[in-house]
């Protein structure tokens, strides 16, 4: 179910090419001693020959062979593609969509400030912390080893649950909590111009910032900043290398998006809800783009499935990795770029193959009916054209990944 498009073309090719053959050996054995009273031992002797030199085992195997190769290769390096489909197909991407939180940063933010409004800041802390408990989010881990650090003790809020792409929500000693998005807070609570201004002073340095809500109140904010991985910039260099434009999309404010995006050379589309990003996917596919989106969270499967291709990063959810078609296991932001160029690379090498098979079998084939060469040259020829389809995909193997520079 997930050959390469290539190869269900060989196979299909295949079908017709091999009676076809055979229908060929027979007529060059048969026609020339019945049409001009040629020599029958001769004709036959050359139609086995045609035979054996039209066998199609080379040009069937240099396909598969290719991609079997890659596939390993890839694996090694902790890239991960759902079958020779996916790996060809990532050749031909020329749009990348990046999710920020867990893809381009570390996915490991880290509190950096915690402003008291309705509450003190300890207070703040402890019923966030009651709010993430249990959650394996980023923002809250974050938020988690903060109250470890500050020894807040934590108790779990009850009905906890959370609203795609706005928030936590739960009740903490009989009041409703909301962690949220400073835009989706503002949906449920009055921010004033005091508070407007911290959370865009906090965002101009790069921070995501969090409103808690305690009922209709402002409790007190939440300053998180989340750095860019070591490699997102040379990643993002290496896909645009291979021709392929880059994209951030985040759920994240719009001074925090351009701040990380502008430090990586990409653009960024900011305060999306998920079903935004998978919107933004179909309209770039619409615009005749061949779009890879690359996400770790539940928020990014709509997106990685409305994708051409889905790259989930090997950190993230299980939801993300079941959706998407191929993962980076060890989380650099370059290996997406490893993935396009092993593409390319496997599909040049099928190309190479494919010509190495269908060259060798019309040499032989012009100098069998005139004569030149014979059985065991046929025979030489067919094998040989095996082994060499097979030794050449094999290269595959030592493949080690975009070169440093």
């Amino acid at each position: 179910e997930s050959k390469a498009p290539t190869e269900r073309f060989i196979d299909r090719f295949s079908r017709y090419y091999t009676p076809g053959v055979m229908v060929v050996a027979a007529l060059i054995a048969i026609l020339p001693p019945l049409l001009v009273g040629a020599e029958w031992n001769t004709w036959i002797y050359r139609g086995l020959a045609v035979l054996l030199i039209g066998c199609p085992c080379a040009l069937v195997i240099s396909t598969p062979a290719a991609i079997a190769a890659a596939l390993s290769a890839g694996a090694r390096r902790g890239l991960l593609m759902k079958g020779g489909a996916v790996l060809e197909n990532l050749g031909k991407v020329n749009y990348v969509a990046l999710d920020k939180t867990g893809t381009l940063t570390e996915g490991k933010p880290k509190v950096t400030d915690i402003i008291g409004v309705a509450r003190e800041e300890r207070e703040v802390l402890r019923l966030a912390a009651a709010l993430e408990a249990g959650s394996s989010h980023p923002l809250a881990v974050a938020i988690l080893a903060k109250a470890e650090a500050e020894k807040v003790p934590v108790v779990a809020a009850t009905d906890a649950g959370a609203l795609g792409g706005k928030g936590v929500v739960g009740t903490v000693d009989g009041t409703k909590l909301f962690l949220a998005s400073p835009r989706a807070a503002a949906e449920e609570a009055t921010l004033d111009q005091t508070l407007l201004s911290q959370i865009a002073s906090l965002n101009d340095e790069g921070k995501t910032v969090s409103v808690l809500l305690a009922g209709k109140e402002v409790a007190g904010l939440f300053a998180i900043r989340d750095e860019p991985r070591d490699d997102a910039k040379a990643g993002i260099a290496a896909l645009r290398d291979l021709g392929a434009d880059t994209v951030m999309l985040t759920g994240d404010n719009q001074r925090t998006a351009r701040a990380i995006a502008s430090s990586l050379g990409m653009d960024a589309r900011a305060e999306l809800m998920p079903q935004d990003k998978q919107k933004i996917v179909s309209e770039l596919r619409a615009q005749g783009k061949f779009v890879a989106k690359v996400g770790d969270g539940i928020n990014d499967a709509p997106a990685l499935a409305a994708a051409d291709i889905g790259i989930a990063m090997g950190s993230g959810t299980d939801v993300a990795l079941e959706t998407a078609d191929a993962a980076v296991l060890h989380g650099r932001v370059k290996d997406v770029a490893n993935m396009v160029a092993l593409s390319r690379l496997t599909m040049r090498n099928i190309f190479q193959n494919i010509t190495i098979s269908l060259g060798l079998k019309a040499v032989f084939l012009v100098t069998t009916v005139l004569g030149i060469t014979g059985l065991w040259p046929a025979i030489l020829a067919d094998t040989g054209a095996t082994v060499l389809v097979t030794a050449n995909a094999m290269r595959l193997l030592g493949w080690k990944g975009i070169r440093e520079t």
